[in-house]
């Protein structure tokens, strides 16, 4: 590792290897923010999402030891935040029974609006989503992830994180409609 940073970040490493309560700390607190934006991005809740970092991070100190050091600690970190989002969300057992699917509308937007959003208020909107149409949003238009990997993930048919997205979208597409667009075309 060149930089002081990564040569900081991977003394920190092979301390919490070593079990070193003050590395561990250390690790927490440098990483706690990140991990905390990304469980909310999953839970909503910013008490959801410190339990979400918690759980996270036993997991990392239990499982650092076969972190490749030569790899992004980030994300590492956060495919574990992620994981273990989906783990409390499979675990409350909050997954809703599909009805029919419906297909989404194409609406047009006023692309000035869009472009003020704040990430406050699409944080907002995206809270508002039932839990598992939010995961399945995040997963896939966030995170990069097929509809056969969230399946896998979820626990569910490929086809329902197909229409947990459409209906997302759709739910997005209303709020936003009704709370910001007032030049709908």
């Amino acid at each position: 590792m060149a930089n002081t940073g990564s040569e900081e970040l991977e003394k920190i490493i092979q301390g919490c290897i070593r079990r070193n309560e003050k590395s561990s700390e250390m690790l927490y607190k440098k990483y706690f923010g990140y991990a905390l934006s990304v469980a909310l991005l999953y839970t909503g809740q910013r008490e959801d999402a410190i339990e979400v970092v918690d759980d996270s991070f036993i997991k990392v100190f239990n499982e650092i030891g076969r972190f490749d050091i030569s790899q992004p600690f980030k994300g590492w970190l956060r495919k574990i935040v992620i994981n273990t989002s989906i783990d409390r969300l499979r675990k409350n057992n909050r997954m809703i029974e599909l009805s029919e699917y419906e297909p989404a509308r194409e609406d047009h937007y006023n692309p000035e609006i869009i472009g003020k959003l704040t990430a406050s208020e699409i944080m907002s909107m995206l809270n508002l989503l039932p839990e598992v149409h939010k995961t399945v949003f995040c997963l896939y238009e966030i995170e990069g992830y097929s509809h056969e990997e969230i399946a896998g993930r979820l626990r569910i048919p490929e086809s329902s994180s197909r229409v947990y997205l459409t209906r997302a979208k759709k739910k997005l597409r209303e709020l936003f409609h009704k709370n910001y667009n007032t030049n709908h075309i």
